[in-house]
């Protein structure tokens, strides 16, 4: 499984969102992009980190930022999840864990992604990672910094 590391070109992807909208990575190119990928919706850990996004990181969207939360559920579930959390971000359905493979998050083992949040650049490049396991929580007040 390939690791991306900052200064890399963004691998490219298309998935749906929880509106069955197409959405491909390199469309958004001249936009920073902030990739959230996470196991389950509905899940504890996930709930709070998705939850704390809505709550407290505005800021990404004030500097231009699109933010584009990634699990393994299906848009339905995507759907039902934005709507009962009231979240603000766009949700993707990456069902087959393709998207994380390429960033070199996808845990075989637990069929799904592990925590990780890549800043990508208006130019396209990784600006910022983060990457924790499954269990472990993601502090995200760093990534400001990196949303240029």
């Amino acid at each position: 499984m390939a690791s991306v590391e900052v200064g890399q070109e963004a691998p490219d992807f298309t998935l749906v969102n929880e509106a069955n909208e197409k959405v491909t990575l390199s469309e958004l190119r001249g936009t920073p992009v902030v990739l959230v990928f996470y196991p389950f919706s509905f899940s504890g850990i996930c709930t709070a980190e998705m939850c704390s996004i809505r709550d407290n990181y505005d800021s990404w969207m004030e500097k231009g930022a699109k933010v584009l939360a990634i699990s393994r559920d299906s848009r339905f579930v995507q759907a039902a999840f934005k709507k009962q959390e009231n979240l603000k971000h766009t949700l993707l359905a990456d069902t087959k864990g393709e998207a994380a493979s390429k960033y070199g998050v996808w845990n075989a083992a637990a069929a799904a992604a592990e925590r990780a949040t890549f800043v990508v650049g208006r130019d396209g490049k990784i600006a910022y990672v983060i990457h924790n396991a499954i269990p472990d929580a993601r502090d995200h007040s760093a990534v400001e910094a990196h949303i240029k």
